[in-house]
């Protein structure tokens, strides 16, 4: 009995000292931002860690150890705030529009939530806390509240590395096959295309790393009335990033050890029930089902009356059912083989065997639960990542592409018939197996470099010497300028020696001709 006893208290110990309090920064109000947030947050406090969360999504069912600080009410939340009539035909305009756009939004969020007092729970509490996680997307402005608890800050991004992260985690930024977060194109881009992209990747780069982060700075300064360091300062001593992309779907890049990658971290271990309407719908269809959703934050019903007749006089032509995520009670001309619901579970959905296809906007979320089911996609974005989220699925089999503005009845049925064929299932299912084919699940990946940063206390020295290193040096400008110099200094001395050379030979000869 003794002996029982010893190892429980032994395994209270050893569980103890590896249980860390970790807090949670999660300023945007996209909820598909955060749904990418909630689970990590989840299974730490699974794992024994106390972890709280200062977000606009509060769990609505308590679990131990997590404690929501909520921003809900600090700024209106982003779902359901897109109508589709004003971003079908101007997809191009949009992205040159989005950098500022994205300001624009990160300036309401900081002022709202600054304003709000709800920081104060965090910054007049005696909790220490040994981690900071935090997400890095439009604005640092919530960063310096470190000064104030003074942890190794993890970065985590819910969608593709944004143009203006590279620089603090000292990743080469090559904008000649690197595409801009809002392009939608390829990894073999042409001389145009390399052109605007280096183009929009500078000039999002530059806004953000000096206008907006200067904003972010006064808005902090202001609220702690104090001397505190730069933002800029928190941003680069952060020790790591989780990015929600993987190779396998957004294509590579030359990330460092202190980018790790955990593209799909929200995916559920496990399929729930779906509903008895739903599955009967699925189940009695001999030609499978598509399954059609623009996503959480916009509104199906928003669609322009010309289009949405394009989709179901086109949905009435195949033989296949369609589930439709539709925001209202009724639909008018409905085809007998749509059904039609305000909201779906799309991964359980997605994860029927019957489902044949999947009509998307483009989502990094929506096409992670398509690519692990083998769910060949047909993509329509219409805003921000989307468009290279798209591109990146269609170059590696996934996919394929309309634009909204291009569909009419003969695009919209030739690109359905042509992702219903039996190939293209076959390359969806090929890229489903390179996705899933991993030493650690998503989830375990993020959970083991979040607690090696709490372990040793800062993961800093994974990062390169680039993140402390001036443009110029970066850049090779001073040893450029050094070898030029070198260069035209030594033809400058060949060029006098020689001219010396030849005076006194034109003088010898004045000497023997006298």
């Amino acid at each position: 009995m003794d002996i029982w006893l010893r190892w429980l208290v032994l395994a209270c110990v050893v569980y103890l000292s590896q249980s860390y309090k970790i807090l949670g920064v999660f300023p945007h109000v996209g909820l598909s931002h955060f749904i990418v947030m909630r689970p990590l947050m989840k299974e730490l406090a699974n794992r024994g860690h106390e972890v709280t969360v200062l977000s606009h999504f509060p769990l609505q069912q308590k679990i131990p150890r997590y404690k929501d600080i909520s921003l809900s009410g600090t700024i209106p939340i982003l779902v359901e705030e897109l109508n589709l009539e004003h971003y079908y035909d101007s997809s191009r305009l949009l992205r040159y529009r989005t950098v500022f756009e994205l300001d624009e939004f990160a300036e309401m969020v900081c002022q709202g939530i600054y304003g709000s007092g709800r920081l104060n729970e965090v910054l007049q509490s005696s909790d220490k806390y040994d981690l900071i996680i935090v997400e890095m997307f439009n604005s640092d402005c919530l960063l310096p509240i470190n000064s104030k608890i003074n942890a190794p800050i993890v970065g985590i991004s819910s969608c593709f590395l944004l143009p203006w992260l590279y620089e603090r985690f000292g990743i080469p930024h090559n904008p000649s096959y690197i595409p801009h977060v809002s392009m939608n194109y390829p990894k073999n881009m042409n001389f145009f295309e390399r052109l605007e992209n280096t183009v929009v990747s500078w000039i999002s780069r530059l806004y953000y790393s000096h206008w907006r982060n200067e904003k972010d700075n006064r808005i902090a300064r202001r609220y702690f009335k104090e001397n505190i360091p730069h933002v800029s300062e928190f941003a680069n001593n952060a020790s790591l990033i989780l990015v929600n992309t993987h190779f396998s779907i957004n294509n590579a890049f030359p990330y460092p050890p202190n980018v790790i990658e955990v593209g799909g971290i929200h995916l559920p271990a496990e399929t729930e029930a779906l509903p008895e309407k739903i599955e009967k719908f699925i189940e009695e269809s001999p030609e499978g089902v598509i399954f059609f959703s623009l996503g959480s934050m916009v509104k199906s019903d928003t669609l322009p009356l010309e289009k949405r007749e394009v989709f179901l006089r086109t949905f009435a032509r195949l033989p296949q059912r369609v589930l439709w995520k539709w925001e209202n009670e009724t639909l008018p001309d409905k085809p007998n083989n749509v059904m039609i619901q305000k909201w779906m579970s799309q991964f359980d959905i997605l994860s029927h065997p019957n489902v044949v296809a999947f009509i998307c906007h483009g989502g990094l979320l929506g096409i992670m639960e398509a690519v692990q089911n083998g769910v060949p996609m047909l993509l329509m974005p219409h805003r921000a990542d989307q468009f290279t989220n798209a591109k990146a699925v269609e170059d590696n089999g996934g996919g394929t592409i309309l634009q909204m503005k291009d569909v009419d009845d003969e695009s919209l049925y030739g690109k359905l018939k042509r992702i219903l064929h039996p190939e293209f299932k076959a390359k969806a299912r090929a890229l489903s197996s390179r996705f899933m084919d991993r030493p650690m699940s998503p989830m375990d990946t993020a959970v083991y470099w979040v607690e090696y940063v709490a372990r040793h206390k800062s993961a800093t020295h994974m990062r390169t010497a680039a993140v402390d290193m001036p443009f110029y040096q970066y850049l090779l400008l001073d040893v450029i300028a050094f070898l030029i110099a070198i260069i035209f200094i030594s033809m400058y001395i060949v060029y006098k020696v020689a001219h010396s050379f030849l005076r006194i030979k034109r003088a010898t000869q004045k000497v023997k001709l006298n």
